[in-house]
């Protein structure tokens, strides 16, 4: 895309940590905005701070793993805007743990939002970014966990995976149909937000039956949180990143380089059909 001002954006997860930052970068470009999160004082927060700086902004509470709220959601921006040019498909949640220890819970919570809610935000806003015949672009929220296979991170690397490989697809069957529609897929590591932390939105419904934490599970637990604080690139790097691709058309955004060496070593383990290498593992 080359002009931003006055354009629409769609950003799920938008209240905050990586969605409220790519909102902050769109919104300097002139752009107006559609923010959709499931935690209403988050979102409510958001959407004062851009109303107070003078941006149009729509503030829609969504849970994006139930299709209608992202229909709804289409039609809210629609009904408000007249338009959508840049789909921010970012909302995600972090569980973690050994692969036969993860309730089936935890797999409908996880693969709810971080696949199903991508899947439902194309089903829904596709169509109509063809129709408009403009310029237009869709980013959806991976990791670098979409391209690796660290241990104690199944059902999110499962999740991560599937949006990569997705949208790879994508890419492809939007170019069988128009010029004017791209893809990204955003990979990053390790970024101070509340992801590590999203436990606080899960539904009633999908919550775990009360059990006492492990030794593994309370070390997986804060190694996490460590991790997250820890990262050196910052939410507002990362939506910078975002920026620029869909300024420039680029599709894979990875933005932390350093990561290219163990994603180089898990392709090498494919191409030489040997065991996968646990690149999180310090070298000695």
């Amino acid at each position: 895309m080359e002009t931003f001002q006055d354009k629409v954006a769609v950003i799920t997860g938008g209240g905050s940590g990586l969605g409220l930052a790519m909102a902050r970068r769109f919104a300097r470009e002139g752009m107006r905005l559609v923010l959709a999160d499931v935690q209403a004082d988050a979102l409510a927060g958001a959407v004062a701070e851009f109303e107070a700086a003078g941006t149009p902004v729509l503030g829609v509470r969504c849970d994006v793993s139930r299709q209608a709220d992202v229909d709804a959601l289409r039609d809210a921006a629609l009904d408000r805007f007249g338009k959508v040019h840049v789909l921010c498909n970012n909302a995600g949640v972090a569980p973690g743990g050994l692969a036969w220890e993860s309730t089936l819970e935890d797999w409908q919570w996880c693969l709810g939002v971080n696949v199903y809610g991508v899947i439902h935000g194309l089903r829904s806003f596709v169509p109509h970014l063809i129709a408009q015949n403009e310029p237009a672009h869709i980013v959806n929220t991976a990791s670098v966990a979409g391209l690796l296979s660290p241990p104690g991170m199944a059902i999110y690397c499962v999740s991560k995976h599937a949006v990569v490989t997705l949208t790879e697809c994508l890419h492809h069957d939007l170019a069988s149909k128009t010029d004017l529609v791209k893809a990204s897929v955003l990979c990053p590591a390790y970024v101070p937000t509340g992801i590590s932390d999203s436990e606080r939105n899960r539904p009633a419904e999908l919550r775990n039956a009360p059990r006492e934490p492990t030794p593994y599970d309370l070390a997986r637990e804060e190694a996490l949180r460590h991790a997250v604080k820890s990262g050196r690139i910052t939410a507002d790097d990362v939506a910078e990143r975002v920026f620029e691709a869909v300024r420039d058309e680029r599709f894979y955004i990875l933005t932390h380089q350093k990561i290219k060496g163990a994603i180089e070593t898990r392709m090498q383990d494919i191409l030489l059909e040997r065991a996968p290498t646990d690149t999180s593992r310090p070298k000695k």
